[in-house]
């Protein structure tokens, strides 16, 4: 397992904002960012003879193109070779039926994205340092 962070995220504002965000809070670790599901999939299982990304961290949005968010997290948490992976909902819906299926499907953590960008910033800190610094992961 790298210590690469899996950013899956279509809409470009939150991706600039989120990168700025692990900027602000010094978090040095390579971020790879797929643009839709299907992407994010492909990275995750390996295709065409392409190693599989093992990321030390996924942050995956709900709503994707191409393939949701809710399928990406099904298809990674019913995989054997990915389901240990660390799976963070990083979303805007506060919906809890969507709360409810990500933990059903096998999502480590649910945050709902604060709209104000310095509550968005300590909240990606606080969830890095928990989930690469002070989380044991599963070997």
């Amino acid at each position: 397992m790298s210590g690469k962070i899996l950013l899956i995220e279509d809409n470009e504002d939150d991706i600039v904002l989120t990168l700025r965000a692990f900027r602000k809070q010094n978090i040095a670790n390579e971020i790879v960012v797929a643009k839709d599901g299907a992407e994010a999939l492909d990275l995750v299982m390996g295709v065409d003879g392409s190693p599989p990304l093992r990321p030390a961290l996924i942050l995956l949005d709900i709503k994707l193109p191409k393939v949701s968010g809710l399928e990406v997290l099904r298809q990674i948490k019913e995989n054997e070779q990915t389901k240990a992976l660390t799976v963070v909902m990083l979303t805007t819906s506060n919906q809890e039926e969507d709360i409810a299926e990500c933990y059903t499907r096998g999502a480590n953590s649910y945050i709902q994205k604060p709209v104000d960008f310095e509550r968005f910033t300590e909240a990606i800190g606080l969830l890095t340092v928990y989930w690469l610094v002070l989380n044991e992961p599963n070997p």
